[in-house]
């Protein structure tokens, strides 16, 4: 079985069903598939989850990159949520049988094309940047209309297109900020009852720049459709970092200043701990304990016995005189070390 890595584009156009459907066309066509794709009209962004061979996820994110580039001018994007690119973020997650260098490795060579390919200034950020480390708010200060002028002193891009002349920015693309990191849940809560500036002052103590939880980045906006009131987070490495305490602690603020919630957003797609935590609290279920959901053991179960099987049918093989059709041997050994590799990261999950 081939390694799998995710990407998740985060497109500046969320009023446009059309382009889309073009990019996750795109996408399918790169040889990678769409988990995922939603748009929101008040962020006026798009966010898409596609998995595959590493491969054919950096050929679907240069492939954004070049139809965002095309069809996306931020002269005249108007959205509540910050940005800085036609195809603002890039990153790479690596899901199976890859380690953060194989996410880093993919996030530089696909920096490297967009620039090259595209011809859209390019800035790596988290684990792909160097050092590394880079947050996206200290990139995104300003937004577009900061870098299309002029690139500050302290923000050069990493890659430039080839023979670049502007001081800045693409004049309609902008940059595009390409990552590797774990796993991320985005969020949103939409909170009624209390003015913005209430909202404001939660989410502060909130962020982890505020002394609240780690790894947790977070915003408050006015939806203009709605004239909702929303807290949008970002928790990094959702493998390892709880969200449903954040929500309780939300809804515990949110109700001390005589607000209440009126509902949560997952952008993307929803991890298993999230659901479990909050149905196993609204139940008050007792020994709350995720190695009890039916689900995943049974896959588990199942996947351990099928990685056992196939690790006999790879020694069989391995161990055949005779001649084979070609690539049996290949085939049997990527078969085993596939499915134990599967059968670990859901173990993990």
């Amino acid at each position: 079985m081939e390694p799998v890595l995710e990407a998740v584009p985060n497109l500046s156009a969320g009023r446009d069903p059309e382009l889309l459907d073009r990019v996750v066309r795109a996408i399918a066509e790169a040889g990678a598939e769409v988990l995922d794709a939603s748009a929101d009209a008040d962020h006026n962004r798009s966010v898409v989850t596609c998995i595959g061979p590493p491969a054919a996820v950096e050929d679907a994110g240069v492939a954004t990159a070049r139809i965002a580039a095309e069809s996306i001018d931020l002269g005249a994007h108007e959205g509540v949520h910050p940005r800085v690119g036609a195809l603002d973020v890039l990153p790479f997650v690596p899901l199976l049988g890859l380690t953060i260098e194989d996410a880093r490795a993919s996030a530089r060579r696909v920096g490297e094309r967009i620039a090259r390919e595209v011809g859209v200034p390019v800035f790596f950020y988290a684990d792909a940047a160097e050092p590394r480390g880079r947050h996206l708010a200290e990139l995104r200060r300003g937004g577009f209309e900061a870098l299309v002028r002029g690139f500050p002193e302290d923000r050069r891009p990493d890659v430039h297109p080839e023979n670049w002349a502007r001081p800045g920015a693409h004049p309609t693309a902008g940059v595009t900020c390409v990552g590797a990191r774990p796993l991320l849940l985005a969020w949103n809560v939409v909170v009624d009852g209390i003015p913005i500036g209430e909202v404001r002052r939660i989410v502060a103590g909130l962020r982890e720049t505020g002394g609240g939880f780690e790894g947790l980045r977070a915003l408050a906006f006015v939806l203009p459709s709605t004239n909702q009131l929303q807290i949008s987070m970002n928790l990094e490495d959702a493998w390892n970092r709880k969200p449903f305490p954040v929500f309780r602690e939300i809804d515990r603020r949110v109700r001390s200043a005589g607000g209440s919630v009126v509902c949560t957003e997952v952008v993307g797609m929803v991890p298993e701990g999230l659901v479990f935590d909050a149905g196993a609290d609204r139940l008050s279920l007792l020994h709350a304990d995720a190695s009890r959901v039916l689900a995943p053991r049974l896959l588990r179960h199942v996947l351990g016995r099928l990685s056992g099987d196939a690790g006999v049918l790879a020694s069989a093989v391995a161990r055949a005189d005779g001649p084979l059709p070609r690539g049996t041997r290949e085939t049997a050994g990527r078969l085993a070390s596939g499915l134990a590799d599967l059968a670990r990261w859901i173990g993990e999950g």
